[in-house]
């Protein structure tokens, strides 16, 4: 027997059948998925320290199980100390099972452990994807706090394949995202 992620058997128990009734899909196909999870730290200081970008790549491999890439900068801003190609920042692209298994750890584990969280801000962008901020990496289980020597945030960007906010928002509220004002319709 294979191993599934219960995200994934709940997406194609539960989920495709949920939103095919409240959106009155003709095929099962119609239903957005998730397509891809972006998780990118930006590492200002990086630039004075390089050890700081080597820190995060490390602590962002270990939450989500897959090695993460240096961004680099794409032009000098002397201002910044800044030169073309240096590392500023870490992310990972997360698909299938990896996806799956992260946004279950990230629901269950992580956001439940955010002082006085109250849910998560229900803004998209416009076309069914939505970006979550996350102040600390301590949040993650993976991350040991006593090694920890600066605090670094992260946004992470789930990608659908919905075709409108509402869409989107039903997709990721069905998988379980704590929104902040839930509307049932």
């Amino acid at each position: 027997m294979e191993y599934v992620p219960e995200l994934r058997k709940k997406y194609k128990e539960v989920i495709v059948p949920a939103l095919t009734k409240e959106f009155n899909y003709t095929t099962p196909m119609q239903v957005p998925r998730l397509e891809k999870i972006v998780i990118n730290q930006g590492v200002g200081k990086g630039i004075a320290d390089k050890k700081i970008i080597d820190t995060a790549a490390e602590e962002l491999t270990a939450i989500t199980g897959q090695k993460a890439m240096k961004t680099l900068s794409r032009k000098d801003i002397s201002n910044f100390k800044l030169r073309k190609k240096m590392p500023i920042g870490v992310k990972v692209t997360l698909r299938k099972d990896r996806m799956y298994e992260f946004l279950e750890r990230l629901i269950v584990v992580a956001l439940p452990r955010i002082r006085d969280f109250k849910g998560v801000n229900s803004k998209l962008d416009g076309k069914g994807n939505y970006t979550l901020g996350i102040t600390e990496q301590i949040i993650f289980p993976e991350i040991d706090i006593d090694k920890i020597t600066t605090l670094l945030g992260m946004d992470i960007t789930f990608v659908t394949s919905a075709q409108t906010d509402e869409e989107g928002y039903a997709l990721l509220r069905e998988f379980g995202i704590p929104f902040k004002n839930l509307k049932k319709n």
